[in-house]
């Protein structure tokens, strides 16, 4: 049989191209907009906050970087299903990151967003490896919630994973630079270590619109849920952090 290697090559560089270029758009996430809007907010996007955590980008790999393409056009896509996994070191220790992309419909939770968090954890547990979560989220993504949380391989085994990875002594860190809202609140309360960044992240089960509507109680999210509160009154978190990168260097700190 005649193989025309020139022919195969010229088109495994035409695949290469085009998946470089999906990548390349993938990697905006919510796009250019939402990025400098979140940079305004003084805030690093969910890429920068893991190349910033990791020791060599080029050392890492990022699991699922296609999850969710071209998946609910509908509701406005969903690039890298909302959060953005590697594999890499920090500080010399293997770690699996796991960092929500606010950028994506404020890095809510779509039915593949939890797929993929599920995919982290087990990577993590089958190799033993600590995990470091960068929580940014509005939490579920409310118009498909029925597709998001009650199966067994749906959002709620995730915490279950928490419990399983605690009994297993692997390392579980989570740092709050953001929303942490409703379901995702309970992640970072069962981490052996927690952070929030102050001013920027909070943590409660509803915001404070929710709150005045169901007992008429006026709060501001500050007080509600912010890091003076869960850092100096409730317990729920361990440390304040100044802005993220005061937050990611506590974190490389703790995987010495």
């Amino acid at each position: 049989m005649d193989i025309n290697f020139n022919k195969n090559e010229d088109f495994n560089k035409l695949l290469v191209s085009d998946l470089r270029k999906r990548f390349a758009k993938v990697k905006l996430g919510g796009g250019q907009k939402r990025i400098d809007k979140h940079h305004e907010k003084g805030k690093m996007t969910a890429r920068e906050r893991v190349d910033y955590l990791l020791d060599n980008k080029t050392k890492s790999i990022e699991i699922g970087a296609f999850a969710g393409d071209e998946m609910y056009k509908e509701h406005g896509g969903c690039p890298s299903g909302g959060v953005v996994v590697k594999i890499g070191y920090v500080k010399g220790k293997q770690c699996i990151v796991v960092a929500n992309d606010a950028t994506v419909k404020a890095g809510a939770w779509f039915p593949i967003t939890g797929k993929k968090n599920l995919r982290a954890q087990e990577i993590s547990i089958e190799n033993k490896i600590p995990i470091i979560y960068l929580v940014d989220s509005a939490g579920v993504y409310l118009p498909m919630q029925d597709e998001i949380f009650p199966d067994k391989e749906h959002f709620g085994r995730i915490f279950r994973n928490n419990a399983i990875m605690s009994s297993m002594g692997i390392t579980q860190i989570s740092a709050v630079m953001g929303s942490c809202v409703a379901g995702g609140a309970y992640l970072p309360i069962m981490s052996d270590e927690a952070i929030i960044v102050d001013k920027t992240g909070s943590i409660f089960l509803a915001g404070s619109y929710l709150v005045k509507a169901a007992i008429g109680e006026s709060i501001d999210n500050e007080t509600l849920g912010g890091a003076t509160t869960h850092c100096e009154i409730s317990g729920v978190t361990d440390y304040k952090a100044l802005d993220d990168k005061d937050a990611l260097d506590k974190i490389k700190r703790y995987c010495r």
